[in-house]
């Protein structure tokens, strides 16, 4: 996904669509709109999307099966997803967005200067991701120009893996042991 990926808006009703855009302008970035579900997962395979914000009730495909859809595919599963519901929060919808990986559930109307800051801080946290993977990657491939037919390395680590605790220095050894004595 290229540096200046769009925020893609998606609501049926027009009128929402330029309350959002509205909102979002004085972000700066490029931002795009589709009126339904179907036409949000056309953008979005289309490989240019970089934070979706989403209506939740629509007709057809509505917010959470594109969300679904979403998590899927290896190209668009990790792009953050702002969901946006006109009704009153309830648990069984909250629980069924944030099972899937979504990064907030926000009721309409939205507060405009609340909603660009979360947007701005999802869309640059998002960006410097996929900017240290590309390095990531740039580095093994020197790495691997510079030392051919080394073993493989092994794969980035999942965002959300956790790290194993460290052992204690000297846990190995037997220190540990002959300090307590």
């Amino acid at each position: 996904m290229p540096p200046n990926a769009q925020i893609l808006i998606v609501d049926d009703h027009e009128d929402a669509l330029y309350a959002l855009e509205s909102a979002l302008a004085p972000l700066g970035h490029l931002l795009g709109r589709a009126t339904s579900g179907d036409e949000a997962l056309k953008q979005l395979l289309r490989g240019n999307v970089g934070l979706l914000l989403l209506d939740v009730h629509m007709p057809g495909t509505g917010g959470l099966d594109v969300v679904r859809y979403m998590r899927r595919l290896e190209q668009t599963q990790h792009i953050p997803v702002v969901l946006l519901t006109g009704f009153a929060r309830d648990r069984q919808l909250g629980a069924a967005a944030y099972a899937l990986g979504v990064a907030d559930l926000v009721t309409k109307p939205v507060d405009p200067w609340a909603l660009r800051t979360k947007v701005r801080h999802l869309y640059d946290s998002h960006q410097r991701h996929l900017a240290l993977e590309r390095e990531i990657r740039a580095l093994r491939a020197r790495l691997d120009e510079q030392h051919p037919g080394h073993p493989a390395r092994p794969a980035l680590p999942h965002t959300h893996a956790r790290a194993e605790p460290a052992e204690p220095a000297g846990a190995h050894t037997g220190e540990l042991e002959r300090d307590r004595t």
